[in-house]
């Protein structure tokens, strides 16, 4: 558990360092939006490829029901608990993601972190070997996690202080997956394939819409990009 720990923080660090890599420099908010749809391919091909097939080997009856719940836990926060979200509509012209967006997509991205914590810990507990390869494989991806979530915040109108909290939330979440392995061993059956249906809404229904206001098929191709990185990932670190 110890090392589980260390490697969770150190994963958690590669979030907040891909959060620095984006506020230290001043980006033009043109190219926040190509960041934004490799991001969302990223997330994607996450949740469809490792999280769900993941979750079926817990339970096939059970996963797409679950994934389904994950998926509408965000649309009931965003239109129902948030009242009056109108995602596309409430975009002014000068303005690329809607205020209220970047936290739904934290909140995407912080279950997603949590369950990469969850995902080394338990990867330990079954071999040292597996642990291993579930470590290197999320901490390939931390970084442009952290870019990821930090586009988003300063694209919905954030600060660069907030862009950096919100990626340190995201390395404090990781860290929490890695401690409640220890005390909940089996909820990772449950909270896989929810995280998995937040992923795809976070992805799908938040980001693609807005990336896909750029003319032109040059969005289109960067968030092929993003599913490429991912796949590029899981052949140099397979899980």
């Amino acid at each position: 558990m110890f090392l589980s720990l260390i490697l969770g923080a150190l994963a958690g660090f590669a979030d907040i360092f891909g959060g620095l890599v984006l506020v230290r420099r001043n980006w033009p908010h043109h190219y926040l939006r190509y960041f934004i749809a490799l991001g969302a391919g990223f997330m994607m091909a996450v949740a469809v490829l490792d999280m769900i097939p993941e979750s079926m080997r817990f339970s096939a009856a059970w996963t797409p029901a679950l994934v389904l719940i994950g998926y509408c836990i965000i649309h009931l926060l965003e239109h129902t608990i948030t009242p009056h979200f109108h995602f596309g509509e409430e975009t002014h012209g000068h303005e690329f993601l809607h205020a209220r967006t970047g936290w739904s997509v934290l909140f995407g991205l912080a279950v997603h972190a949590f369950f990469d914590g969850v995902a080394i810990a338990s990867g330990f507990v079954l071999s040292s070997s597996l642990g291993w390869l579930i470590f290197l494989a999320i901490f390939l991806h931390k970084i442009p996690e952290g870019f990821t979530i930090a586009s988003v915040m300063l694209a919905s109108g954030r600060t660069r202080g907030a862009a950096l909290v919100s990626a340190v939330l995201l390395a404090v979440a990781t860290v929490a997956g890695v401690l409640i392995i220890g005390l909940l061993p089996h909820w990772v059956r449950i909270g896989l394939p929810l995280s998995a249906g937040v992923a795809i809404y976070v992805a799908a229904t938040d980001l693609l819409p807005e990336t896909n206001r750029e003319p032109g098929i040059g969005m289109a191709l960067v968030f092929f990009l993003g599913v490429a990185v991912f796949l590029l990932i899981r052949v140099l670190a397979p899980v």
